[in-house]
């Protein structure tokens, strides 16, 4: 008898979790007593908000990281191939989307254990929905090179790619290199492209707007210091 392995997003910045995750998965994730995590303090601040039926000390919180082995994931998992039910979670968004969590959710189909996805927030979709881009064809390549002269090639690989598939290219940013990469954007990219800055998406800070290169260089830049940030552009056709 298998029991299921829940995927609950939590949030993407400070706003009430009313906001962003349906009653039903709130209801849930408060109900579980076991959670694996990237990190086990968010996961306490995420249950925190959300009100658990449990006092958070009573429950277990799995910590994975890049050093956790293929073992230890299967122990984890052992007691929900036998009917029990646990959460996973992400640090920020949806877990297993651009997240670590895929090997645990990988691990579970392997081991014949039901995965239920629910539904919150993810701001590679809310980023792509709000930008005006194309959403049919869409790449997300994470963090681009931190070296200045490498982040720039890359980023003017990207858009080659991008005119001759016409497909939107996305990636993000340490908070506090933001502004950083929306230079390294404006001053590598061609002037017909057009470059989506989403910022702090579902919190009281949200900001999209979409311009071309050529648009964003006659107006002043956005206030992106320490605020997640999701970058998104699309060139012209080759």
């Amino acid at each position: 008898m298998s029991g299921v392995l829940h995927l609950i997003p939590v949030g993407l910045g400070t706003a009430s979790p009313e906001r962003w995750l349906p009653s039903d998965a709130r209801a849930l994730a408060g109900g579980l007593d076991t959670y694996i995590a990237e990190n086990a303090k968010t996961a306490r601040a995420f249950l925190k908000q959300i009100g658990t039926v449990r006092p958070l000390q009573e429950i277990t919180i799995h910590t994975l990281t890049p050093k956790t082995n293929a073992g230890e994931i299967q122990q984890w998992l052992a007691p929900v191939r036998d009917g029990k039910e646990i959460g996973l979670v992400s640090e920020a968004g949806c877990p297993a989307v651009a997240d670590p969590g895929a090997t645990v959710v990988a691990a579970a189909h392997r081991m014949g254990i039901i995965v239920r996805p629910w539904v919150g927030p993810s701001s590679i979709l809310l980023g792509l929905m709000a930008s005006g881009l194309d959403g049919q064809r869409f790449a997300f390549h994470g963090y681009a090179p931190v070296d200045p002269a490498e982040r720039a090639k890359q980023l003017r690989a990207w858009e080659q790619h991008s005119a001759r598939h016409h497909q939107t290219q996305l990636l993000i940013e340490t908070p506090y290199r933001n502004a950083a990469m929306f230079a390294t954007l404006l001053s590598s990219l061609r002037p017909d492209t057009r470059l989506c800055v989403a910022r702090s998406l579902t919190t009281d800070e949200e900001w999209v707007r979409t311009y071309s290169i050529a648009e964003w260089k006659k107006q002043p830049a956005p206030d992106l210091d320490k605020q997640p940030t999701l970058f998104l552009y699309l060139a012209q056709r080759a």
